[in-house]
């Protein structure tokens, strides 16, 4: 790439979402190859999975055994598909940095051998997930039962329930700004379960802004999509022929958000990585050397070509 390695750290949001664009378009061949064989099939069975859950509500399945079990196929190919692409794309913009060539064939190669740490980290943070939400749960249960002997003080309690659902909002982003730089860092680097969680923490300091800014905006625009594809599609019973039209429209735009989404959080690893001053040259697959991101650089030379 034509940027210096310390001039990310001065990234900002519209920075941030410059680079990403940029390396997107530039390695479109590249990221066309994923687009249509991960992320692409990956939609396409979330779809039918939607689809049989709400066929589902108005069929009787006789066999129920058979409805979950089709259920758990589609939710085993999600799985192995996120993480599929989670590494692809991450793998591509870290050879794209380090100015490696570039290969399908390698970047799929490059899956089997970070899958198992992504399995761990991926535990892991779900593991924060639950607990995170059962505590949640508790403080709702708890509101309940103020709100049951107080009965007299319903604005007060508003306001509480007010205060403890922005807070829980806050901490769910910030759990998943932890988990996408996390699986970043299990890609790239070894390091995976705790250990990836405890060093995204760190290296999230001093540029959560930034991403909470790049995440919200990303929200934003999936937002507008869906609710593009329920107003002309779901809502107001349109043709069959508009519908399909829409929805593919829409799923070529959600295609191409997953994709610029998951360049953006490599991108935003590597500018947290130059924020702290830590060498990215360093940042490689432990197991897989060929593929680390750059020669190390002799004394006084960027881990990035000029």
């Amino acid at each position: 790439m034509d940027r210096d390695q310390h001039e990310l750290q001065f990234l900002g949001f519209l920075g941030v979402y410059r680079e990403t664009s940029k390396i997107i378009l530039k390695w479109r061949k590249i990221f066309a190859e994923i687009t249509l064989t991960l992320i692409l099939p990956l939609w396409i069975v979330f779809a039918l999975s939607v689809f049989l859950q709400s066929l589902s509500f108005k069929t009787n399945w006789d066999n129920a055994w058979k409805f979950w079990s089709i259920e758990l196929g589609f939710f085993f190919f999600i799985f192995v598909f996120s993480q599929l692409l989670i590494s692809a794309v991450v793998y591509t913009v870290a050879c794209i940095y380090a100015t490696k060539q570039i290969t399908f064939k390698k970047i799929m190669s490059a899956w089997l051998r970070v899958w198992k740490r992504l399995m761990v980290t991926f535990l892991w943070c779900f593991a924060l997930f639950f607990v995170y939400n059962v505590v949640a749960v508790g403080f709702l249960i708890l509101w309940l039962v103020i709100l049951i002997k107080f009965p007299g003080v319903p604005a007060l309690m508003i306001a509480l329930a007010v205060i403890l659902l922005i807070l829980y909002l806050v901490g769910l982003v910030y759990i998943t700004m932890i988990w996408q730089l996390a699986s970043v860092i299990s890609v790239l680097e070894d390091a995976y379960g705790r250990k990836a969680m405890a060093k995204s923490k760190g290296l999230i300091k001093g540029k959560i802004g930034l991403w909470v800014w790049c995440f919200l905006g990303v929200l934003v625009c999936f937002v507008l999509v869906q609710a593009l594809f329920g107003s002309l599609v779901v809502l107001l019973g349109v043709p069959i022929g508009v519908m399909i039209g829409v929805g593919l429209i829409c799923l070529m735009l959600l295609s191409m958000l997953v994709l610029f989404d998951l360049v953006m959080q490599t991108v935003i690893y590597f500018v947290c990585k130059s924020y702290h001053h830590e060498n990215i040259d360093s940042a490689c697959f432990s197991d897989h050397p060929e593929v680390c991101l750059g020669d190390r650089p002799s004394e006084g030379q960027n881990a990035f070509p000029a």
